[in-house]
């Protein structure tokens, strides 16, 4: 792993030495030999831009050191150049450690650009379409965040918990326009999802008290 974030980390300088090895291989020895230092300086340049630090961060994410993820995102130096899936992954990843700082705007164009660039599947989508729905509600957006959130379940969501939550806020939402029975159908969806997270699974408790007082 050390090697590894060495190589990531220093691939311009790695790069600047192979040319110079190549040159060196070329003028001294023979340009049938220096192709091969030069192919590498090409292929740590090309990384550089089109991968970035981003092949490290899965393994601070999984480790659950969020400060050494947000250090990785912040060397993305030229994000627009990057590969279109690391792209979007790196829009999305950005997103989630704004919304976690209550920055909505910035998280809520994250998650525009990375939408824009097109998700690797369409989980990834919903997922998007899902944080695009909570923020705009948590704004205050109520009319958005509906057809974000719509747009969220229709896609389709990667487990039962996100779609739990996806149906969860469709029907607090229909509860503000007093459209009782819209909001006891997304309601009914939500609970059949069967969300083990604990979070999701107490709101579903809270919802059900409150849908049990009212009449129809």
């Amino acid at each position: 792993m050390n090697f590894r974030r060495f190589i990531v980390n220093y691939r311009i300088p790695i790069a600047i030495v192979m040319l110079l090895l190549g040159f060196w291989l070329g003028f001294k020895v023979t340009w049938w030999i220096a192709w091969i230092p030069f192919l590498i300086a090409i292929v740590m340049v090309a990384a550089y831009f089109m991968l970035g630090p981003m092949t490290l961060i899965q393994s601070y994410v999984e480790s659950g050191d969020m400060e050494g993820a947000q250090k990785i995102l912040s060397k993305v130096k030229y994000p627009n150049l990057l590969y279109k899936p690391i792209r979007s992954t790196y829009y999305m990843l950005r997103a989630n450690f704004s919304t976690m700082t209550d920055d909505l705007d910035k998280a809520e164009a994250d998650l525009k650009k990375g939408l824009e660039t097109g998700m690797p599947e369409k989980e990834y989508e919903g997922t998007a379409y899902l944080q695009l729905g909570s923020i705009a509600y948590k704004k205050g957006n109520v009319k958005e965040a509906f057809e974000h959130l719509k747009h969220a379940v229709k896609i389709g969501l990667p487990d039962k918990d996100n779609e739990a939550t996806a149906y969860l806020q469709l029907s607090s939402i229909c509860l503000q326009r007093r459209d009782f029975r819209a909001a006891k159908q997304y309601f009914a969806k939500a609970k059949s999802c069967k969300a083990t997270n604990q979070q999701v699974v107490d709101q579903i408790k809270e919802m059900s008290k409150y849908l049990a007082r009212i009449p129809g």
